[in-house]
This record gives structure tokens, C-alpha cells and sequence, in this order.
């Protein structure tokens, strides 16, 4: 680099962290800025060398992370030091106690904490993602503020992953759909959520992003107009009520619209609610509470509410924090319309999350509570050394995104609970001792079954028995990842004393058989009863699945030295839905895989998107069944390109042709006499494809059909579709 330009990227440098400090959420002292000064020169001395892919500094880096942690998260000083240096130990020839000895324990204990989720043993058999993942969450035993550190760094790399191979972009976004966004939710980050959510499906479905990204900056003129309208109608109204307010629009996310119209199945013109309308009011704390209710008042005056649309954060927040009111209203031109009503303290708190707790905290009242007793529970489920990584990640998410609902104890405190959860799961979250006993519950003073779904309000009472104990079915009934976790942990404990009698049985009854009870002949019968493990097998016998008939059989196959029939049964069978290659392809028509498409592999379709050529798909080394093709936009396969990613291996069809493949459409609309014969006439004669199945259904006017084709390929399945929905009557036409 030249002189001029190196001392341009000094300039640069400068102004970013003078822009650091104007941008704080919080008022820094002197010390503060003192702290922050020294975590920056390091930093700059640290990383002088180092360059990222783009070219620019690494400095910019570790400071762009920073401003996040310090404007649009909200964080405190340490914080802001521990962002600037949150690389310098992995990264730079500084070691952590260098770190502590300069900047103290806290900081040197975030950064250590950042350090450690980033530095992982390459285990081949263990997801390297879910394992990374649960180091990061033991980090937060530590302190919150690590991961919340590791969101804004991954925020950061998502802004600026432009340069990297498409490969690693895709795998990147993919993690950080399936593990960094549902964090930042859970941890009440809005607003980082979006951003995270918007970018990972920029890289995971660019077309699909770009295509969203485009229609709304079409519609947003259209969009403006309308709350320009909106407001026209209730200003005046709450003017009268001497109230200070702001209205705003806010855009709904690219990816929640593209969830919406899958979800849905409609296009972007039938989203209904691309937009939400938000009314932010200034109030003292006292009033807080009186003046949204005033103001719904006021929007369901002029406008007709939906009933089943109201959502009360404010007398019962979020365990994030967040508190709204949310109305659903019919607004101009006959449109449904979400409105948020929020204080400006509230808005602060929805839009930074945990750090504006703590500025809004007053003498007892303990606003983080919430975020106090997730990590708790957190810690119980990181606890338990027996669950898989990948397991205990899949049973983590389950409590990220969900749903909360509100119910009472018997002595009328209030619990919240994710949303599907049953009187199992409010027992584990009173105690583990509770949920272990639980003989039945009472909701609301009736008898229910232990799989009833729990609703905002219920009373529910938990009828203890000292005899009680888990049982297998209770995995069906219980939600949370806590109840699982106890509940799986519970009966593998049974299952060992089980296994430890079913041991001395079998012992006793080989004997009597006269075979010996040794290594060689209880792998034998592992094999012979097709089971895994030698527990397995204990455990069946202590139970009496395996009874004296079978062990017979098992001496029998051994004296007659039926090898070939073991063989037979021990083989694992093909699904009849994962086709082989050979009865799908012909020489014009080939799956091929690699970077440069340049392989030709055995393979199966997985059967849970039953992809056809054309179709945009990857491969996917399984354990024991070879290479499985998903449809890129599988249901399961951001799950698989987070956790399996070095299992991911590129496929594209080429030149699809000669062979025919089942297709299964989905029609409705409104029934008029002759539109099935229509509909027949259309796909049998003019496009000369082959029906296998039709089932057509009509109530009250409105039919739905299921036609099954066979078709070559999915261009002439796109055409069918695209003619069938010209018929006139015909509503909606898709692929199943």
C-alpha cells in the first residue's frame, strides 16, 4: 500500500472510533471512555497486520463490532472493550492474561469466553455446529454479555460476507439461521433478529430475496400513502388527549413475508399484512399502562378490531422483556392491519433488549428477571452429559422461538410457558421433583389427561404420588426442553436398572440353553434380535420382551448355523420411497455432484421432498444409507447445511430428459358444473401427460382437488400448472 492510502485508512480508523462514542446507548464517563481508549490502541496494535478477504484492515472489524454492541444493543463500557478485543486472543500473539492484567477480570473473562466458542477440536463424529453452539451457551454461565458479543460479530460477518465463495456464504447463513437468529429473538433483539433473518435467506435463497426485496421498495410509496391515511383518521382524537406520540410505519421482514407465502401458499400480492403500524407515546411510568389502553381505545373507535387478534404484553410481558399492546384492526380500503401500541420506554426495550433493562431498573423491581431465569434453566439442560450435541440443540430450539403463554399456580402466581406446553411441562418448571411424581393435573379444576394443551389463563394444579414415575409415553406429552431432558434422563436411569437385573437372567437361561454368557455370544444375540447395543438387549429381557421361545430360536438358528438367514434378517430394509438411481436415470439424465460437477455417484431421493430433475437439490452423506438428494428448499435442509455441513456435497441435474417422474398437484376454487372435465380435458389432450390419481372434493361451492401426474420433468409441470390456473373458476393451483 501506498503511503497516501495507508495514511487514508488511519484517517478512516479515527473516525470510526470517534463515531464509536458519539453513537453509545449509554452516557460513557470519563473512566468509561479511558477503558474503551486503551481496549481500541490494542486492538489497532494487535490486528496491524492483518487483512480481511475484502482487503480492508481487520481493524474494521472488531470496531464495526463494537458500534453494534454499543448503539443498536445498547451495551455498557466493558462491554465495548471486550468487542474491540474480542479477537486479539485468538487471533494475535496477546495471550488472556495479558488481557486480564490490562484490563481486569470482567473483560478478560468475556473475551475468554468469545475465544473459547471459537476455538473447537475437529471431531469428525459430532456436528461441529451444535457442538459449537452448546460451548457457547456454557459460555453464558460465565456471562450474558459473551453471547450477546458473538451475535453483533455474527451480525457484522453477515454485512460483509459479499466476498466469500457461495458455498461457504450458504453455510454460514444457514447456521446462522438455525442457531444465531433464534438466539437473538430469545434474548429480546429484535431488530438484530430481522437483520440476521433478512441476510440468511439473502445467501440461502438469493432469488427469492432479491425478487421480495424489489416488490417491496415497489410498494413502498403505496405503503406510505396508507399510513399517511391511517393516521389522518385517529390524529385528531389523540391531539384531544394532549398525547405525545409518533406514528410509524414498520415494514414486516423479507424472510417473515417469504415464510407467510409459503406458509400460506400465496404469492406477495395476498400477503395481507406486509407492514405493521406502530404509535409510540411518551408517559411517566405511573401512566404507562392507562394511556396504551386509552389509546387502543382510540384506534378501536375508528376502527373495527378483530377480536381474536389481541395481544396483551403489557400486563403480561414477554420473558424477553417486551411489553405492547397488539391490536388487529380493519383499517381504509377494507384492509386488516396490525397496530403496536408502545411506550417510548417499552419501544427502547423491544428494540435493545436486555441492555435497556438495566437503564429503566428501579429499587426492587427486578426487570431482567426474565432473562435471570432463562439462563437457569439453560444451565439444568447444559448440565446433563448424556444428551448428543445435535439432540440437545434440536430440543433447545424448541423453547427459542416458541410462543409464550400465561398460566397460574394454585395460589394464583403467575408461570410462562412456551406455547403447546401441557400440565408435564408446567410440573418440570415448578421443580424437577414434581415433574419426576406427577400422577395427574387439574386445570381450572377439572381432571385432564397429561397431554392436555395449556391456554393463557389456566389454573393448573399437579396431584403428586410418591410411587409415580415416568414413563416412555410422557416424551409424547411433554414440550419444553427442560421436561425432555429430565424425563429422557429419568427412565435411561430405569432402563439401566432394568438392564442390570435383565443381565443375571439372561445369564441363568443361556445357561440353561448350554450356551456360555460371554462377549461372543451376547454380540450374537445383539445380532440376531437386530437391536444396537448390549444394554439393549439386557433391558429386553429384564422387561420379558425376549422370552424363553425366543432364546430358543436363538439356540436353534446357532446348532442349524443359519448364517444366510441371520443375514436376511439383520438387513436393513429400503424405504420403498427412496429410489435408486438406476430406476430414475438414463444416460441423458444425470445427477451429478462435486465443485465441478465432474462426479457421478450412487444415490437415493429423500422422501421428504421427493425432488425431480430440474429441481435445485444437494447431496447428503448419511450414517449407514449413502448419499440422499434434498430439494435446496427442503424443510429439513438448513437444519442439515448448519449441522452436517462438511456432509454437504453440491449436485445439480443435467440434461433431463427420456425418464418420467410422479408429481402431485393441489387445485381450488369456486365449483362450477363441467370444470373437472375442464381441468382433465386441459392436462390429457393438450399437454399429453399421464394422470395416475384424481380426487376431487366439493363443499358449499368451493372444491379442492389433488391430481397425481407423471411428468419428464419440472419445466412441463411449471406449464401445467401456469395453463390449469388460466381455467376460469380455478383459484389457486400449486405443487405439493
Amino acid at each position: 500500500m501506498t503511503e497516501a492510502a495507508i495514511e487514508k485508512e488511519n484517517k478512516q480508523i479515527a473516525r470510526q472510533y470517534k463515531e464509536l462514542l458519539r453513537i453509545s446507548y449509554r452516557s460513557l464517563s470519563d473512566e468509561d471512555k479511558k477503558l474503551i481508549r486503551k481496549a481500541f490502541d490494542i486492538s489497532v496494535e494487535a490486528h496491524k497486520d492483518q487483512r480481511r478477504k475484502s482487503g480492508e484492515a481487520y481493524i474494521f472489524h472488531p470496531i464495526a463490532v463494537a458500534k453494534i454492541v454499543a448503539s443498536e444493543i445498547g451495551l455498557d463500557a466493558t462491554s465495548i472493550a471486550a468487542a474491540l478485543l474480542h479477537d486479539v486472543v485468538e487471533d494475535t500473539k496477546y495471550t488472556l492474561e495479558e488481557i486480564q492484567e490490562m484490563f481486569g477480570e470482567t473483560v478478560a473473562k468475556i473475551v475468554d469466553g468469545l475465544t473459547k466458542i471459537s476455538s473447537l477440536k475437529k471431531d469428525k463424529d459430532v456436528s461441529l455446529q451444535a457442538e459449537n453452539f452448546r460451548k457457547m451457551l456454557l459460555t453464558l454461565n460465565d456471562d450474558v454479555r459473551v453471547i450477546i458479543i458473538k451475535i453483533a460479530d455474527r451480525l457484522h460477518n453477515m454485512q460483509t460476507m459479499d466476498v466469500m465463495r457461495p458455498d461457504k456464504q450458504e453455510k454460514i447463513a444457514s447456521e446462522t439461521l438455525y442457531i444465531y437468529a433464534p438466539l437473538a429473538h430469545r434474548i429480546g433483539l429484535y431488530n438484530i433478529k430481522t437483520e440476521l433473518e433478512d441476510l440468511g435467506l439473502k445467501y440461502t435463497e438469493p432469488e427469492v430475496y432479491k425478487d421480495i426485496h424489489t416488490k417491496i421498495k415497489e410498494s413502498k410509496e403505496e405503503q406510505d400513502a396508507y399510513i399517511k391515511e391511517f393516521s389522518r383518521v385517529i390524529e385528531d382524537s389523540l391531539n384531544q388527549e394532549e398525547l405525545e406520540y409518533e406514528i410509524k410505519g414498520r415494514p414486516k421482514s423479507i424472510y417473515s413475508i417469504n415464510r407467510k407465502m409459503k406458509a400460506q401458499n400465496v404469492s406477495f400480492d395476498e400477503v395481507y399484512d406486509k407492514f405493521a403500524i406502530r404509535i409510540i407515546y411518551n408517559s411517566d411510568p405511573a401512566n404507562e399502562k392507562f394511556l396504551a389502553w386509552k389509546i387502543y381505545s382510540i384506534v378501536t373507535d375508528h376502527f373495527r378490531p378483530n377480536p381474536t387478534r389481541l395481544r396483551d404484553w403489557i400486563s403480561s410481558p414477554k420473558s424477553t422483556g417486551y411489553e405492547a399492546l397488539h391490536i388487529t384492526v380493519m383499517g381504509p380500503k377494507g384492509r386488516w392491519v396490525e397496530v403496536q401500541i408502545r411506550s417510548s420506554r417499552m419501544n427502547e426495550i423491544a428494540e435493545k433488549g436486555y441492555a435497556a433493562h438495566y437503564k429503566y431498573k428501579q429499587g426492587d423491581v427486578q426487570e431482567d428477571h426474565g432473562i435471570e431465569e432463562w439462563l437457569n434453566k439453560l444451565q439444568e439442560a447444559l448440565e446433563n452429559p448424556d444428551v448428543n450435541a445435535v439432540d440437545f440443540v434440536e430440543q433447545f430450539k424448541l423453547n427459542l422461538y416458541s410462543k409464550e403463554i400465561f398460566v397460574f399456580t394454585p395460589q394464583g402466581d403467575l408461570k410462562s410457558l412456551p406455547k403447546s406446553s401441557t400440565p408435564l411441562d408446567f410440573a418440570f418448571s415448578i421443580h424437577t421433583e414434581i415433574g419426576l411424581k406427577t400422577r395427574g393435573a387439574r386445570v381450572n379444576n377439572k381432571l385432564v389427561p397429561l397431554s392436555h394443551e395449556l391456554k393463557s389463563g389456566d389454573q393448573v394444579e399437579i396431584i403428586t404420588s410418591e410411587n409415580a414415575k415416568p414413563n416412555i409415553n410422557w416424551l409424547d406429552y411433554a414440550t419444553t426442553a427442560r421436561a425432555r431432558a429430565k424425563i429422557k434422563s429419568s427412565l435411561k436411569e430405569e432402563k439401566k436398572e432394568i438392564a442390570e437385573e435383565g443381565k443375571a437372567i439372561l445369564a441363568r437361561k443361556l445357561k440353561a440353553q448350554k450356551i456360555p454368557f460371554n462377549e461372543k455370544s451376547v454380540n450374537e444375540l445383539v445380532v440376531f434380535f437386530n437391536l444396537k447395543t448390549s444394554l439393549d438387549l439386557f433391558y429386553r429381557v429384564g422387561i420379558g420382551k425376549i422370552d424363553n421361545q425366543k432364546l430358543k430360536e436363538f439356540a436353534n438358528s446357532r446348532s442349524n448355523a443359519l448364517v444366510s438367514y441371520i443375514k436376511r434378517k439383520i438387513k436393513k430394509p429400503v424405504i420403498a420411497e427412496d429410489l435408486n438411481k438406476d430406476e430414475i436415470t438414463t444416460r441423458y439424465d444425470q445427477l451429478v455432484f462435486g465443485r465441478d460437477e465432474d462426479e457421478t455417484l450412487e444415490y437415493k431421493l429423500a422422501n421428504c421432498c421427493n425432488p425431480i430433475p430440474g429441481d435445485k437439490v444437494f447431496g447428503f452423506v448419511t450414517v449407514n444409507d449413502g448419499i440422499k438428494v434434498h430439494k435446496k428448499d427442503c424443510p429439513n435442509a438448513l437444519q442439515l447445511q448448519s449441522n452436517y455441513a462438511y456432509r454437504i456435497i453440491p449436485a445439480k441435474w443435467i440434461d433431463s430428459s427420456q425418464q418420467d417422474f410422479k408429481a402431485v398437484i393441489k387445485l381450488t376454487g369456486l365449483d362450477n358444473v363441467g370444470l373437472v372435465s375442464e381441468v382433465t380435458q386441459e392436462i390429457s389432450s393438450n399437454l399429453n401427460v399421464n394422470m395416475k390419481k384424481i380426487n376431487f372434493e366439493s363443499l358449499d361451492g368451493v372444491f379442492n382437488g389433488r391430481i397425481t401426474l407423471v411428468v419428464k420433468n419440472n419445466s412441463i409441470l411449471n406449464k401445467i400448472i401456469d395453463r390449469l390456473k388460466k381455467i376460469n373458476g380455478i383459484d389457486k393451483v400449486s405443487r405439493e
